[in-house]
């Protein structure tokens, strides 16, 4: 199989223990921009590639292709009889709606969408979510495994999920709001201390993948933050990803405060070197 990299540990991990050879396919920066590249994809696929892992709007890097890229993407995979498992936890989050792509259960006939409640709809303690796809025979097997696991889901949660669904629009207005008022922090913070960061601005969902620029590494930049300040930042290499890069997540009401922390923090610390 052939998975974006960075990416949510399990998308690549789970096929790794099953001994599935995984093939990463890198995202790059670009003047400023995450970027994937697609001739690179067509070299990562072989005649033994049988699975293709997305991830849009992409966690870390918020990332989204434009219509055509995911089109010529699908093409790829339909030439060499691939399926494609997307993960689609952050699609409804996209700052500009006529940017959001088609779930790919809808878009590929071997595509298999995977999404829930729990970032776009910010509803996590439910633990809910689904995947949907038109092969009907691996509909019949997911609900044969889940027979063997979870039974079924939480009564309670189910009826709350509902809810949730029909009230779909007031709740991703309110929840993009708060994304787009902590984009805007996060660009001031970020603007004033460009001698520290480099900031990347993502394309969609709640969150960002900016680059350390201080002369200690970012797990010690992170592990301090979190120590001295109580907030909690993620660095790169969580991701197996390198260049000093760290995830920022843009959907807490209380980001500001957050951002304020962090600026006390570096006041307390050399201002260029970042020591």
């Amino acid at each position: 199989m052939v998975c974006v990299f960075p990416a949510y540990q399990s998308l690549y991990e789970i096929p790794r223990a099953l001994g599935c050879q995984v093939t990463p396919w890198t995202f790059e920066l670009n003047e400023g921009r995450w970027r994937l590249d697609l001739d690179h994809l067509s070299d990562l696929l072989t005649d033994h590639t049988r699975l293709l892992v997305l991830n849009f709007p992409h966690n870390p890097t918020g990332y989204l292709p434009s219509h055509n890229e995911l089109n010529a993407i699908v093409e790829l995979a339909r030439r060499r009889g691939l399926y494609i498992l997307s993960d689609e936890m952050y699609r409804l989050l996209e700052y500009d709606s006529s940017r959001r792509l088609p779930a790919m259960c809808d878009l590929y006939e071997k595509g298999i969408s995977l999404s829930g409640l729990s970032k776009s709809f910010a509803l996590p303690g439910l633990r809910l979510g689904w995947l949907s796809t038109q092969e009907r025979a691996f509909v019949e097997q997911w609900l044969a495994f889940k027979d063997y696991t979870t039974i079924c889901s939480s009564a309670p949660s189910e009826i709350l999920g509902i809810m949730a669904l029909r009230a779909q629009e007031m709740i991703l207005a309110r929840n993009l709001a708060i994304i787009q008022e902590n984009l805007q922090a996060a660009g001031r913070f970020f603007g004033e201390r460009r001698e520290l960061f480099d900031w990347i601005p993502p394309q969609a969902g709640s969150i960002a993948f900016p680059r350390w620029c201080g002369n200690v590494p970012v797990e010690k930049f992170c592990k301090e933050v979190v120590t001295r300040q109580g907030v909690m930042i993620v660095p790169g290499s969580i991701f197996d990803f390198p260049g000093n890069h760290f995830r920022v997540g843009l959907g807490r009401k209380n980001f500001p405060e957050a951002l304020g922390r962090v600026d006390d923090y570096l006041d307390s610390i050399s201002p260029v070197s970042g020591a």
